[in-house]
């Protein structure tokens, strides 16, 4: 790719010559396209996760005081089923990049979050609404959570791979922070006007939503090296590495999204928090673990995805096992605290996990150059695999955070439910995941390193 083809690409047009790799290209103009695309991609999908994740905050409104008599069951109904679908749709939103080109993509995906925060907007503040009616509200709310995936297959291409560790844990700990903005959004509105205006939280996106729908479509590019060719999904369906990526993909962003989405309610379920009490602390979490993401990357470009992931999940069992010590011994600071420590935990996993989708494929073809196949193809394999399975591992890992609420849910019910069966559940499940990552991916590293010579695992920048 030349500087000229950079700077002339305009919207609607493909850059058809992007080379990342070429690391005389990257200092001269690359990293400055790439940078750009990256800001507003991170842009776009921040406030994607807010308008996914307004449901978590609006349940803390719906309240006898607004002619709302919701039982928290059918409040954390009202949770699950926006994370469901949004998990469901990560998928064909990932696909979609690769058919109409990541910037045009972002425009849609943008532009329209304007149909549930409208939809909201209307109907949240009318007495006597029935729960089916916010169901649906809620289900369209899902294609904010669904822009992580074309955002992230995107921008994969952009960066090359020495640099994808920082860039993916930078724009999806970038898209998470919308989670923690929204619920800073509705304590500052509970806090002033008090918890009867929860349409106020609403209307505070529709000229962002209009804003960044704008930029996109102004200044994003699409890519060629997006484009893959039919049957990619289908392709790494067919690899092993897809399902394990994806398993550990639920252990730690399924807990991410599971705990923002549940935290003021469980809050509310546990100690009898007021609204003003449970939006006080709720957006804490999310926001340090949406800040930890990129760290997590970072961490996994230095140390190997696979040894970060593994720390991760020890960390995650840890503040469980402390979880189950507050609530048994009814002690408010040390739970919220526990909480927040596993928001922190998973942050770090989402970031080394996603590290290990573009080191396992180039390290697949790396073997595959060795045994005597052409280079080029090698690697556009290896990008065309790891954007698919962005794609797929963000949509399974989603159904975590579905599991997390049915299983607060489940563990709520009834009048003397506790949430200890929903805490044992998740120990158990940390436990199979920090299996995985040791038997997969931690030993494989460690026999990588004992054949690599020192000097050159030294070498900075390597993919290990």
């Amino acid at each position: 790719m030349t500087a000229r083809s950079a700077r002339n690409s305009v919207p609607g047009r493909w850059i058809e010559d992007w080379d990342p790799e070429n690391e005389e290209y990257w200092e001269r103009t690359g990293r400055r396209v790439a940078r750009r695309n990256l800001t507003l991609s991170v842009l776009s999908e921040h406030i994607g996760f807010s308008v996914w994740s307004l449901w978590s905050v609006l349940v803390l409104f719906l309240s006898p005081d607004i002619g709302f008599h919701f039982s928290p069951g059918e409040k954390f109904l009202l949770v699950i089923v926006p994370t469901l679908v949004g998990a469901l749709l990560r998928l064909p939103y990932s696909a979609a990049v690769a058919r109409f080109g990541g910037r045009n993509w972002t425009v849609f995906a943008s532009a329209v979050l304007l149909m549930p925060t409208s939809l909201t907007a209307i109907f949240v503040q009318r007495p006597g609404t029935p729960l089916w009616a916010f169901l649906l509200i809620g289900a369209t709310a899902g294609v904010g959570g669904a822009n992580f995936a074309s955002s992230m297959t995107n921008i994969t291409a952009f960066y090359p791979r020495r640099h994808q560790g920082w860039a993916l844990g930078l724009n999806a700990g970038g898209g998470n922070l919308g989670v923690a903005l929204v619920q800073l959004l509705g304590l500052l509105v509970i806090a002033t006007v008090g918890d009867t205006h929860p349409a106020y939280v609403v209307g505070f996106y529709l000229p962002l939503i209009a804003l960044v729908s704008v930029l996109a479509a102004l200044r994003m590019d699409n890519v060629a090296t997006v484009r893959t060719e039919p049957g990619a999904q289908r392709e790494a369906l067919a690899d092993p590495h897809t399902w394990w990526i994806s398993l550990l993909y639920v252990g730690t962003f399924g807990s991410f999204i599971g705990y923002g989405f549940a935290f003021g309610l469980v809050l509310q379920t546990e100690f009898g928090s007021t609204p003003l009490q449970a939006a006080s602390v709720t957006f804490l979490g999310p926001l340090l673990g949406s800040v930890a993401r990129p760290l997590g990357g970072k961490a996994a470009d230095r140390w190997g995805g696979a040894r970060v992931t593994l720390a991760s999940f020890a960390g995650l069992a840890l503040g469980t096992a402390t979880l189950l010590a507050a609530s048994a011994t009814s002690s408010y600071p040390l739970f919220v605290a526990a909480f927040t420590f596993l928001f922190v935990l998973s942050g770090i996993g989402n970031g080394s996990t996603y590290k290990l989708i573009p080191t396992v494929f180039a390290r697949q073809a790396e073997d595959a150059v060795t045994s005597g196949r052409d280079a080029a193809e090698a690697f556009a394999r290896a990008r065309r695999l790891s954007g698919a399975v962005i794609g797929i591992a963000g949509a399974v890992g989603a159904l975590g955070g579905v599991a997390i609420n049915a299983s607060f849910r489940a563990s709520y019910s009834g009048p003397h439910g506790t949430i200890a069966p929903a805490l044992y559940t998740f120990l158990a499940f940390y436990a199979v995941c920090s299996a995985v990552t040791w038997t997969v991916y931690l030993r494989h590293e460690r026999r990588a390193a004992d054949l690599t010579p020192l000097s050159v695992r030294r070498e900075p920048g390597r993919v290990r």
